[in-house]
């Protein structure tokens, strides 16, 4: 038997969406075939540790670090792969990788920092390049850029942190400005709900001003529709495609943080109960809205659809979108056809896909002479 793909998970992370990352990657590495994978396991700490070894996943999940080995990648091409750190300060490579498969979500993971790290390593990497990564991202980035590309969003206003120490008043009567309650206030770079509080008058402002700003220091508040939760998956490179469309009737007031990963409230409808024009318009807008970040690999593009004109407004990209068992991604693409193990499969195919193309790109120029 040959030696199988030497794959990276990379998971956890300095984010405060840490233990859904472990979640996912739960389950992406049971659904990883062992004959042709030889997955390496490399987990993250909230402080930013890099640790791998055996069971790493599961030291992770029950808290306990001890035993695991301390490592490092570096941002240097020629041997890509996970360095131990001996105790003399050498380093000596513990496992060279061909593909890494970021299950990260939001910052330090999901935002372009860990793709520019492995650009840098020059391996081949599951997902989004650093550009479409920080683009989607940034909630307020975003939205300028999808109406640049005349899809529709609905209106929105950027706060700093800092704007709500020196001027409170003045900060609520901007956000005011947007129309009547409610208003949904979230920090402008994370992603699966964390932070984010649908306020329905003032003092709910202010809880989800103050709530939103201990996660980053761009605060995004946007107005509220009485709207549908619409979501498609997109799959591929410079030809993506997209799946059928689900909906989402969250179990919460929306579809919080809550109602995504800690109960089964929430009832995920695919196909989405909608006309076929509008599912059809959902498609086309989510690949368009990919190719307009750029986008590689994956990504689950979310809308919401207005309950009383019928008119789908762009909600945000995940570029590395939730992968555990209750997830909208890998179930929606479950219903187009392609199930879960061949999925994954396919999204690695497409690093390696990438990886090559850029290989062969010209990156010395040596002039005249």
């Amino acid at each position: 038997m040959t030696e199988g793909i030497r794959l990276g998970v990379i998971f956890g992370g300095r984010s405060g969406e840490h233990e859904v990352s472990l979640m996912s990657a739960r389950s992406v590495i049971e659904a990883l075939d062992p004959e042709t994978y030889d997955v390496i396991e490399i987990g993250i700490t909230k402080e930013g540790a890099w640790f791998s070894g055996q069971d790493v996943l599961t030291s992770f999940e029950k808290g306990q670090m001890q035993g695991l080995l301390p490592v490092l990648m570096l941002a240097e091409p020629g041997s890509p792969g996970i360095y131990q750190r001996e105790p003399d300060g050498r380093i000596e490579m513990l496992a060279s990788l061909d593909v890494v498969f970021p299950v990260l979500h939001g910052t330090y993971g999901e935002d372009g920092t860990l793709q520019g790290l492995l650009e840098l390593a020059d391996v081949a990497y599951v997902g989004a390049g650093v550009l479409a990564s920080s683009v989607a991202m940034d909630k307020g980035l975003f939205k300028h850029l999808m109406r640049a590309h005349d899809i529709p969003v609905v209106d929105w206003i950027i706060l700093n942190a800092s704007e709500l120490e020196s001027g409170l008043e003045l900060a609520l009567e901007r956000a005011e400005m947007l129309g009547e309650y409610p208003f949904f206030t979230k920090p402008a770079n994370l992603g699966s709900s964390v932070g984010i509080s649908r306020c329905n008058n003032r003092s709910d402002l202010i809880e989800g001003l103050q709530e939103a700003a201990q996660y980053d220091r761009r605060i995004i508040i946007e107005k509220g529709l009485d709207a549908r939760e619409i979501e498609v998956s997109v799959l591929g490179n410079e030809l993506p495609q997209a799946s059928i469309a689900g909906e989402i009737v969250p179990g919460d007031a929306f579809y919080s943080y809550k109602a995504k990963y800690l109960d089964d409230s929430s009832e995920l409808i695919i196909p989405a109960p909608i006309d076929d024009d509008l599912m059809e318009q959902a498609r086309s807008l989510a690949v368009k809205a990919y190719k307009a970040i750029d986008g590689a690999g994956m990504a689950r593009v979310d809308f919401l659809l207005d309950r009383h004109s019928d008119m789908l407004y762009m909600n945000e990209i995940n570029t590395i979108p939730g992968f555990t068992k209750i997830s909208m991604y890998p179930k929606l693409w479950q219903a187009s056809g392609l199930i879960y193990s061949e999925l994954l499969t396919r999204l690695i195919e497409l690093a390696r896909d990438r990886f090559v193309q850029k290989q062969a790109l010209v990156r010395t120029f040596g002039g005249a002479g």
